[in-house]
């Protein structure tokens, strides 16, 4: 081997250390999933079933607080419940219910509580009829219907 042509060739010289940018694909990959699960995130706090019932419950929670005749608290309650319905079940399945077919719907969606005599006094209370009261079960009933519990 010649010793003269080595000679002739450049130093030897260590690559350049990576750089940051542009970020690998494992990198964009993590990035794509957390802005997924923070969409996920946003879209199941918002969502409008979510949100109804949110404030459906705030404004029961008010009602509890508020109100201190039980006459008017069975009106407004009867009327948030109604309310809620009509907009989470729709006015088809909800706006012709009265009576014993409006307790079933409400004790079959979740206010067990109110089925029988509290739903009927509830009821009576409402609409300005006698009754005997009791508020417990109205607003743990109303509060079971608004979550959706079975």
């Amino acid at each position: 081997m010649n010793n003269e042509f080595l000679k002739q060739l450049a130093p030897p010289h260590a690559p350049l250390p990576p750089g940051w940018w542009p970020p690998a694909l494992g990198w964009w990959l993590l990035l794509l999933l957390l802005v997924l699960i923070v969409a996920g995130l946003i879209y199941w706090y918002l969502r409008p079933s979510r949100r109804l019932r949110r404030i459906a419950l705030r404004e029961l929670a008010q009602l509890e607080t508020r109100v201190h005749d039980d006459f008017q608290l069975a009106s407004e309650l009867q009327d948030l419940l109604r309310r809620y319905a009509i907009a989470a079940y729709g006015r088809e399945t909800v706006a012709n219910l009265s009576g014993d077919q409006w307790l079933a719907f409400l004790t079959a969606h979740g206010g067990k509580e109110l089925d029988g005599e509290a739903g009927q006094n509830l009821l009576r209370a409402a609409y300005g009829g006698l009754m005997l009261y009791d508020r417990a079960p109205w607003l743990q009933g109303a509060q079971n219907f608004l979550r959706g519990r079975r």
